[in-house]
């Protein structure tokens, strides 16, 4: 049977604006032109435009669900801090975070996010079906219990997580490949054995006090949670052999003994080569072969239930066909589009070393505590 993928996408998302500035930062007196915030709404448009117009159209369904109710958000984040988020004046912009701008429509746009990536988890573990895809924004996984960070106010896949663990979900694994260290859902199941969290980042170390978490191999989880976290820290320009060795060295084995009953996807594109945001180079056919991955670890452990929540993304163009490839990768179908930014391979000499470098860190912390 040929494989379907369901998409939960809200226009709503469309609502959140985050103005301009001086790139992510508010904007300067010194300059006579502000450009607009990376994480806007016209990266989603396009990312919308590409699948309803692409080869793979025929194999989406579209669906829209309903924005999260408070319940639901409670199982991960913080009363206060949501309350703070409410209480923000109708209509009044305000940086919540230095980068990280709410704005008028914001909270529509937030809720209606943790609302599609919950259907999209639910989806998959109520079993209608094998593949969903949250499309979403603003992004979600820098966000912790109880502060935002990085664009993110909640915790999108967190959320999804929590109200399928309320439906009888015992074990989920989560893989993020966006190019930034995936704190915020680290931080909520730090010390939970019962979900194991996977980030593939670029090794940015800490920014500041919203994001603590260095996502160095020697973050392995705390208490019950140790050995039930695997920072994967490469460095600038890894590029997509990087990415697969390590997915295949590393994650696939460390999940297959976890044993999860649900796989999510934290599938962001800003680990791309031309991305304002990232430059770890991985292309089209990267982003392609992580997805194929996803889902051939999906079948082998966990009866191929998959959910896949998008993150950052953050060049409108090249972004959106790279998640046409990640979801060409999920449903288990060659790339159909070709790649229009397409750099020289990049060179291997340097993988195993540095795979072999990061295992040998995890381990070291794991057998420290």
């Amino acid at each position: 049977m040929t494989a379907r993928l369901a998409v939960y996408y809200s226009p709503l998302a469309l609502r959140h604006d985050t103005g301009s500035g001086v790139f992510e930062a508010a904007a300067s007196p010194l300059l006579c032109i502000a450009e607009p915030h990376p994480e806007n709404a016209q990266r989603l448009e396009n990312m919308v435009s590409i699948l309803r117009k692409g080869p793979i159209s025929d194999r989406l369904d579209w669906r829209e669900a309903p924005p999260a109710e408070l319940e639901a958000l409670l199982r991960f984040h913080d009363a206060a801090y949501l309350e703070s988020l409410r209480a923000i004046p109708a209509g009044e912009s305000r940086r919540v975070t230095s980068t990280t701008v709410f704005g008028p429509g914001s909270w529509a746009s937030i809720s209606a996010a943790a609302g599609q990536a919950i259907a999209a988890v639910d989806h998959v573990w109520r079993g209608a079906g094998k593949l969903a895809y949250a499309l979403v924004r603003p992004p979600g996984h820098h966000a912790q219990p109880t502060t935002a960070d990085g664009y993110c106010f909640l915790n999108n896949i967190g959320v999804a997580i929590e109200a399928a663990r309320a439906r009888g979900l015992r074990r989920a694994a989560v893989i993020d490949w966006d190019v930034h260290h995936g704190n915020g859902t680290q931080e909520g199941f730090y010390a939970d054995p019962d979900v194991f969290t996977v980030s593939f980042h670029m090794d940015h170390g800490a920014w500041g006090p919203a994001h603590l978490q260095t996502g160095a191999p020697e973050e392995a989880g705390r208490g019950a949670g140790r050995g039930a976290n695997l920072n994967v820290a490469l460095p600038f320009g890894s590029g997509d052999a990087a990415y697969h060795a390590a997915f295949d060295r590393l994650v696939a084995p460390a999940l297959e003994a976890f044993g999860p009953e649900l796989l999510v996807v934290a599938a962001g594109q800003d680990a791309n080569q031309f991305d304002p945001n990232g430059r770890n180079c991985v292309t089209m056919a990267g982003f392609h072969g992580l997805a194929a991955r996803s889902r051939a670890l999906a079948e082998r452990c966990c009866a191929g239930r998959m959910a896949l929540v998008q993150e950052g993304g953050y060049a409108i163009s090249y972004a959106a066909l790279c998640l046409h490839a990640t979801l060409e990768g999920a449903l288990g179908e060659a790339m159909s589009l070709p790649d229009p930014l397409a750099y020289l391979p990049d060179p291997g000499d340097r993988v195993d070393a540095l795979i072999d470098g990061i295992e040998r860190r995890w381990r070291a912390a794991l057998r420290a505590a």
